[in-house]
């Protein structure tokens, strides 16, 4: 008598060999190769803190497009701009440029306030989104060549950064910009990790 459920209809599909002529050997082939399909209830992770969750294809998928390189640099931007923009408005906020009231100038209007309000946050926000952009992109295009994460990746980034930025004034703009900006990346990793 079988312990198989239904074994007593169909003996013989049971009884047949798969793989191998001998019972025993079709049975071990059986045991160790199966039929290829592995079950995640059947996978011991040892536990180290709290419970294993294995994540799906699905969540693979998505954890590495946020971690490519294309995305950080778009939210580096897209957050640099949103920051750019907050400094920029609080910049024309307390800017001294207004016109002096006690002098025959024309007065400026409220639209003229707003316009040049506009162009400075606008302003503002394009340099923070482009100087986040490129961070990201160095920062990410070092950490992918080096295959590290470390502290160091944060100091090239920002010497790079701030030495392309300062570029643009001349040679030694450039070597103190980016001693500058490295300086900083380094101070801010310090602090972010040592919390």
């Amino acid at each position: 008598m079988s312990v198989l459920p239904n074994a007593g209809n169909n003996a013989q599909a049971v009884q047949k060999p798969r793989l191998f002529d001998d019972k025993d050997l079709d049975k071990m082939a059986m045991q160790f190769v199966g039929n290829m399909q592995r079950y995640r209830e059947n996978i011991v992770i040892p536990k180290s803190n709290g419970p294993v969750k294995i994540k799906t294809n699905e969540e693979k998928m998505i954890e590495t497009a946020v971690e490519s390189c294309g995305f950080k640099c778009a939210m580096a931007c897209v957050m640099g701009y949103g920051l750019g923009a907050a400094l920029g408005l609080f910049s024309a906020s307390v800017n001294p440029n207004m016109a002096d009231p006690f002098a025959n100038e024309k007065k400026q209007t409220a639209r003229e306030v707003f316009r040049e309000m506009r162009a400075t946050t606008h302003s503002y926000a394009k340099n923070f989104a482009l100087i986040g952009c490129v961070f990201s992109a160095v920062e990410c295009t070092i950490e992918s060549h080096r295959g590290v994460t470390d502290w160091r990746n944060g100091t090239y980034a920002g010497g790079i950064t701030g030495g392309l930025i300062g570029l643009r004034a001349g040679i030694k703009a450039g070597v103190i910009g980016g001693l500058g900006f490295a300086a900083f990346s380094t101070a801010i990793d310090y602090y972010m990790h040592s919390r």
